[in-house]
């Protein structure tokens, strides 16, 4: 099983390293470190010049080198350079040929510490990968360090798709032996009006009903909690809850997505302004991976 790190020499590639390195370790999984070149076949006005395209291959190598070389020994860890036209297509085209579960890039420069801000490069993959992407906020390697996954976070509504994250949160928490909280989003679709007391009625009944089939498919030994979220908007929910900083959340696309790809629907999009652990985005219909050793 590999994982690919979209790897920049830059603090958002070092915190994408950093989780790729907790996600594999929880896992089991390799990982291959990406750096992404302009395309050797790009339109220009002026030839390369060939002694300047063989010195940025070899800063790019360098780059890796200096990466590799901080990858704990129990993980196993390659680099790659790929040359693509963005970012985006270099990381999905080295996904298709490595035959990657996972990709894991790092939040866009200009974030609150701990918070995402989504840039061009991560906002094309979450519309684009038929993989799970995972998300690392800023200051993700400073905040946790070498410190193991604690528990799986998984936001299940009542859409289309919602049985098959939870299916995946449950694959991945029995995998990885890790504890897995079900968190309800049901009452956030819903206005705050005369209705909104009947609404968190239909989500607690929703939450307690999620949280006996997750039991029934979990191990004795793997602890599931599950918990109602409410808020006047999405993001008040998310910040009032309490999170582990060694914790990872899970989210479905949006049901506008194709089958099997990825798209950022707009609740998710809310939960990325306050979230302050990892986000694994997973594509509709496809089950996420972190904890599949096949």
């Amino acid at each position: 099983m590999r994982f690919i790190v979209g790897y920049t020499d830059t603090p958002a590639g070092r915190d994408a390293l950093a989780l790729g390195v907790r996600l594999a370790r929880a896992t089991g999984a390799r990982l291959d470190l990406v750096l992404v070149l302009s395309s050797e076949e790009r339109a220009t006005i002026v030839p390369a010049d060939p002694g300047y395209e063989r010195y940025v291959r070899e800063t790019a190598e360098g780059w890796l080198a200096e990466a590799l070389g901080t990858v704990p020994g129990d993980v196993r860890a390659a680099s790659h350079v790929v040359y693509a036209e963005s970012f985006a297509d270099g990381v999905l085209d080295a996904a298709r040929v490595l035959d990657a579960r996972l990709i894991v890039v790092g939040a866009a420069r200009g974030g609150i510490l701990g918070r995402f801000t989504l840039g061009s490069a991560a906002n094309a993959l979450l519309h684009a990968a038929t993989v799970p992407v995972a998300l690392a906020p800023v200051g993700c390697r400073d905040a946790t360090g070498d410190a193991p996954l604690t528990r799986i976070t998984c936001a299940v509504g009542t859409r289309p798709g919602a049985e098959a994250l939870l299916d995946s949160a449950i694959g991945a928490a029995r995998a990885a032996h890790l504890p897995l909280r079900l968190i309800s989003l049901v009452a956030l679709d819903q206005p705050v009006d005369s209705h909104h007391h009947d609404a968190l009625v239909r989500a607690a009944a929703h939450a307690r009903s999620v949280l006996e089939r997750a039991a029934s498919d979990l191990p004795d030994d793997v602890e599931v909690t599950s918990e109602v979220v409410t808020g006047n908007r999405v993001e008040d929910a998310v910040s009032g809850l309490d999170w582990e900083p060694t914790e990872i959340a899970l989210v479905g696309s949006s049901r506008l997505a194709q089958p099997r790809q990825l798209f950022l629907g707009s609740t998710a999009a809310k939960m990325l302004r306050e979230l302050p652990v990892p986000l694994v985005v997973v594509p509709r219909d496809a089950a996420v991976t972190i904890g599949d050793a096949s």
